[in-house]
């Protein structure tokens, strides 16, 4: 495993990140999932990132659980606030004052820790001040419950203005996480060149598109039994958008290109998005062990420029780019549990 600076910060984190979206508390039982942070551990993985969102909470259950007895200050643990996790109710959700105090106390009861490494704004709150949001924010690390601050799918403009208030208030906003893999590229145009100005840090999430650039996925044919794309809880509908015919026609071109450099398409796909030097970790997932094996395995690879340049032909015209994409991340009022 290779180790990065999350952004300017002097914190240093694994440049694959395990992350348990869609999976904990959901997807698969608790045993795999056990066994996949084991394994994670074993392959030299430190950070580990959750969201009191995933599962409605379980997630972060059962990472507290798969980390109990680990040495705390060898791990890096993130979580995120902003979703509503309760009844359906007016401050179940976003990121106001009273959200954030309260729901940083549950992440932490749930993840069996007196502190979060970074805690993450999970969307931009449009119906709260950012000048409350980064003041809790400020609360919450002066407390000592949180040590760095991060945020996610925020726009360029959102990011500045956050940086300005986090500077402002003696905090250190340093990441960012953001969707980001060869098929998705919005960040590139716009929040990677104003991160690189701030020092903020990529932490991305779905390097290989929800498990389409592994190539398991065939035009014309049946799904995986098992897949993301059979998951009725919420993986079906996340990974649609990439099961289209001209995307997995193009994704299969890099199975020769994986092949020539010795590299499997999963362990392609994440070394791809670790080439951007702004990008701090690649968030991976996992249903088995052996999956958390492979996607380590992308950890130091280095893509030659040809590489970089056969893998743009043979995705050109799949390619998502328009940065404006970002801004549809994040809805005008906050999202209520129905």
């Amino acid at each position: 495993m290779e180790y990065r600076r999350l952004g300017s910060a002097g914190l240093k984190i694994s440049e694959i990140s395990y992350g348990n979206w869609l999976t904990h508390g959901s997807q698969v039982e608790e045993d795999a999932a056990l066994a996949c942070v084991r394994q994670a551990l074993e392959v030299g993985i430190t950070t580990f990132d959750t969201a009191d969102v995933y599962a409605n909470t379980k997630a972060e259950e059962v990472l507290g659980k798969a980390l109990k007895g680990e040495r705390r200050e060898s791990l890096e643990i993130f979580t995120k606030v902003y979703a509503p996790t309760g009844p359906k109710g007016p401050n179940d959700s976003g990121l106001s004052r009273k959200h954030i105090r309260e729901a940083v106390e549950g992440s932490l009861r749930r993840l069996q820790t007196d502190h979060i490494d970074l805690y993450q704004a999970h969307r931009y709150d449009h119906e709260t001040p950012l000048e409350e949001t980064m003041s809790a924010f400020a609360d919450v690390v002066h407390s000592g419950k949180a040590h760095y601050i991060g945020v996610s799918e925020w726009t360029a403009d959102q990011i500045r203005a956050g940086h300005a208030l986090a500077t402002e208030l003696k905090i250190p906003l340093v990441s960012n996480q953001p969707q980001y893999s060869m098929l998705w590229r919005v960040i590139e145009a716009e929040v990677v060149p104003t991160c690189e100005e701030l020092g903020i840090g990529q932490i991305v999430w779905s390097p290989i598109a929800q498990g389409v650039l592994t190539g398991k996925y065939q035009p014309g044919q049946p799904h995986p039994q098992g897949s993301r794309a059979t998951d009725e809880t919420g993986g079906a509908d996340m990974i649609s958008r990439w099961l289209r015919d001209d995307v997995l026609n193009a994704v299969a071109k890099l199975q020769p290109i994986a092949r020539d450099v010795g590299l499997s398409m999963a362990q392609l796909a994440v070394a791809w998005v670790l080439q951007n030097p702004n990008v701090s970790s690649a968030i991976i997932g996992a249903s088995r062990p052996e999956q958390v094996t492979d996607n380590a395995g992308a950890a130091g690879v280095t893509l030659e420029p040809a590489i970089m340049k056969a893998i743009d032909e043979a995705l050109r015209g799949v390619i998502t780019s328009d940065p404006a994409l970002t801004t549809e991340q994040s809805p005008p009022t906050r999202p209520i549990r129905g």
